[in-house]
């Protein structure tokens, strides 16, 4: 797959997620204009290969800000990290103003939760800037019966509308979608099936960092996320999105070497 000027292939690659909200659900994700070079600057020296800027939670019972306001919070943090880092960014936003906004002053990739659902411009103006696309399962409702055939229906609908808007088939990935319309069972076969949606053609994207299908309280969910990345590496899935970088290239690291 190609993010910005840089090919990611035959391996698992750690995408930081830096968050530009008060209210993300992991606090130690969170930052502001002030504190983003740094918690950049710290994500790359361990390992990772991707940043994710966020302006807008998405946790359970979030509320919604309006693309203005992902704007604002945006604007000045992802111009410096481009000034000052050589590494790709991804931008998670659903709305079209911000994608836009954000692929001008130079992300490299559109992160959206709903996979092109929300906003119809969405796979236009990703086509239009010729940048790469993670597209994620979500729905309005809860999953029922067998998940994997309602994720793979979703995703293929989705990755239609992105080729027919334009984007190129390398610049697409893919997300299942842990914590979105699933409970914790089903986010527990979806993580262990993981591999079934390479069937579908693209690169996977895996974001099980510290979510509730782990249990307990967040704090304590570094063990479950690195096994859950340990999991994705086994799978050949290309990206894991992570808040703890370290440990996790070094979980990795020890995948690989040991195949």
């Amino acid at each position: 797959m190609i993010i910005g000027g840089g090919i990611f292939k035959n391996y698992t690659y750690a995408m930081a997620i830096v968050n530009l909200t008060p209210d993300s659900f992991w606090k130690d994700s969170r930052t502001d204009c002030d504190g983003v070079l740094f918690r950049v600057e710290r994500a790359v020296k361990e390992g990772a290969a991707v940043i994710d800027l966020g302006a807008q939670s998405t946790r359970p019972g979030y509320c919604e800000v309006t693309a203005d306001e992902e704007i604002s919070r945006l604007e000045k943090p992802l111009a410096a990290i481009k000034r000052n880092f050589g590494i790709p960014v991804s931008v998670d936003t659903y709305f079209s103003k911000c994608a836009r906004a954000a692929l001008d002053i130079g992300a490299d990739m559109i992160n959206d939760v709903w996979g092109l659902t929300h906003d119809r411009d969405m796979a236009e103006v990703i086509a239009k800037a010729g940048a790469s696309v993670c597209i994620m399962h979500n729905a309005a409702q809860k999953l029922s019966g067998d998940i994997f055939p309602q994720i793979e229906s979703f995703l293929k609908s989705s990755v239609n509308v992105a080729l027919k808007a334009g984007i190129a088939k390398d610049r697409i990935c893919l997300d299942g979608g842990i914590g979105f319309a699933k409970d914790r069972e089903q986010n527990r076969q979806l993580l262990n099936g993981y591999e079934r949606l390479s069937a579908l053609g693209y690169p996977l994207l895996l974001g099980a960092s510290r979510k509730s299908m782990f249990g307990g309280n967040v704090e304590d969910r570094l063990p479950q996320t690195v096994e859950s990345t340990r999991l994705a590496a086994r799978k050949k899935v290309l990206f894991v999105r992570v808040h703890d970088v370290a440990p996790n290239v070094r979980a990795i690291e020890e995948e690989y070497e040991r195949n």
